[in-house]
């Protein structure tokens, strides 16, 4: 199955092949397999790395939380009201035979099961803050989070996923603002040098801001079908919570002031994001910064004696590339040993997205030599092109090599973002012709064909003047993406209400 085909079975397909997750018997949640779960903890530790070096510290609260702490705050539990679990008893008893609820084990007050965590570390923030000199308070975790999503696909939408959630406090709006804004940039140029996904950073329309904050941010990414994935989100929540919970502290003129608090976070979602960006039709292509393993070794042995010979070249070899370093770190190499064909591995190998494959023969033995693959070329036809070099050089040329793929999957990725948003859209009519009219079902989207964004002037509006505008989207499967950072003032009229524009949006279907 091809991506032009049908990308939604694609996308299935390369979770599966590529060894990725799997589902879990419980529905809408999966199993991370070692492969996937490998490149999630490449994100962590460079995230996390990120995170670190601005002053954040990490730290982990329950995963329960009482539903009084969420009815706190109005806004917010509105935005989750559909997607929390709820735990109402703490044991169950045998009743003819089946286990059922026991009634005297009815919790006084139910837990709901993680959604997001602001109201649970805005308490522990009211404990913690007492004076000026306790702030900012830069918190992060790393957990687990449950929304209890309707339609789900791995990575993308799961009623449970991993992530990090950043949580901070601050005396003023000004701190806290330069805090959501310094995060949106940590995830800014983390998907870029990182992940080699090129996004677009911007301001989400007031009627799209995260549950109780007063401005929310975005980094939104292009997938190789022209869909947006929301790949990161920072959120300055101004005194909201910090109101509702009566988080405050005593200012240097000995006065009482509320804290400003930010929250912001990144999750699984973008392994997805990795797959539709990077992902072609042979199966996943890994950046080298994010790869588990860098360069994978495959002997091809022949069962004759000379096995052990080709079995001791590619430990020697993997010797002298572990030695190498790539952005900072060892190379991380992998000897395929296992029983099997080696021409099995090698597509084994490729449908992972190693992004390099050394196939290591006899004749390499002889000549001294290493043949390798670049996992971020194409295949010609039904060839795939590999070269031989001396062994020397390969090693010696490690390092540039994988800068090389590193760069060659962002400079593909940011060209067709730049190529599919269009300008040229000045119209309702415009926009319709562009995109199609969907069908008003869930999947109507994905029969349409592969489009990009549309960057169009518009007049900001509160959620009840947008009312008619999100009609009008969602009968084409739209959504306002963010507003770019960065641009100058529009004397263009608004697309859809022809008032004087405030700026100019994204548009375009998303994940």
């Amino acid at each position: 199955m091809t991506r032009s085909e049908n990308f939604p079975k694609w996308y299935q397909n390369i979770v599966a092949e590529a060894d990725l997750a799997v589902s879990s018997p419980v529905r809408g949640c999966m199993i991370i397999r070692p492969n996937g779960y490998g490149i999630w903890e490449r994100i962590q530790y460079l995230l996390n790395k990120r995170i670190a070096e601005t002053g954040h510290e990490n730290l982990y609260f329950p995963v329960f939380i009482p539903l009084s702490f969420i009815a706190k705050e109005a806004e917010h539990v509105a935005g989750f009201a559909k997607e929390m679990a709820i735990v109402t008893h703490h044991r169950v008893k045998m009743d003819g035979g089946k286990l059922v609820l026991d009634p005297e084990a009815k919790l006084e007050e139910p837990l709901v099961v993680r959604p997001t965590s602001e109201t649970i570390i805005g308490h522990h923030f009211r404990e913690r803050v007492r004076s000026y000199t306790d702030l900012p308070l830069l918190w992060n975790q790393w957990a687990n989070v449950v929304r209890w999503e309707m339609r789900t696909r791995l990575f993308l939408r799961t009623s449970e996923f991993l992530w990090q959630e950043g949580h901070t406090a601050h005396a003023d709006r000004e701190d806290a603002m330069k805090e959501t804004m310094r995060m949106l940039e940590v995830y800014r140029s983390f998907a870029q040098e990182d992940l080699a996904m090129p996004v677009v950073a911007g301001e989400k329309p007031p009627y799209d801001r995260f549950g109780g904050a007063e401005r929310s941010f975005s980094i939104e990414a292009m997938m190789w079908d022209g869909k947006a994935l929301q790949a990161g989100t920072s959120h300055y929540l101004g005194t909201n919570f910090a109101v509702a919970q009566d988080i405050k502290y005593q200012t240097k003129s000995n006065e009482r002031s509320y804290c400003h608090t930010t929250s912001w976070g990144a999750s699984t979602r973008l392994i997805g994001g990795l797959i539709m960006t990077h992902g072609d039709d042979d199966g996943l292509r890994t950046p080298p910064r994010i790869a588990p393993r860098q360069i994978v070794v495959v002997p091809v042995l022949r069962n004759n004696p000379d096995d052990a010979g080709v079995l001791d070249y590619c430990d020697r070899l993997a010797v002298e590339l572990r030695a190498a370093t790539f952005a900072g770190e060892p190379v991380r190499v992998l000897v395929d040993g296992r029983d099997g064909r080696w021409v099995d591995k090698r597509w084994a190998w490729i449908k992972r997205g190693a992004p390099v494959m050394c196939e290591i023969g006899g004749r390499d033995v002889q000549g001294d030599k290493v043949t390798f693959v670049r996992r971020d070329k194409p295949r010609t036809g039904d060839h795939i092109d590999s070269h031989t070099v001396s062994r020397e050089s390969f090693v010696a040329g490690t390092t540039k090599l994988l800068q090389e793929i590193q760069d060659s999957l962002f400079a593909e990725a940011k060209a067709r973002l730049d190529r599919d948003i269009v300008t040229n859209v000045k119209t309702l009519d415009d926009l319709q012709d562009y995109f199609g009219v969907a069908a008003e079902t869930e999947d109507a989207d994905e029969a349409l064909p592969p489009r990009g964004w549309v960057r169009v002037p518009w007049k900001k509006h509160s959620k009840d003047e947008a009312g008619p505008i999100l009609a009008v989207l969602k009968k084409r499967a739209l959504s306002i993406r963010n507003a770019p950072l960065g641009q100058g003032a529009t004397a263009a009229p608004c697309i859809f209400t022809g008032a004087p524009a405030d700026e100019e949006v994204l548009i375009g279907r998303a994940y």
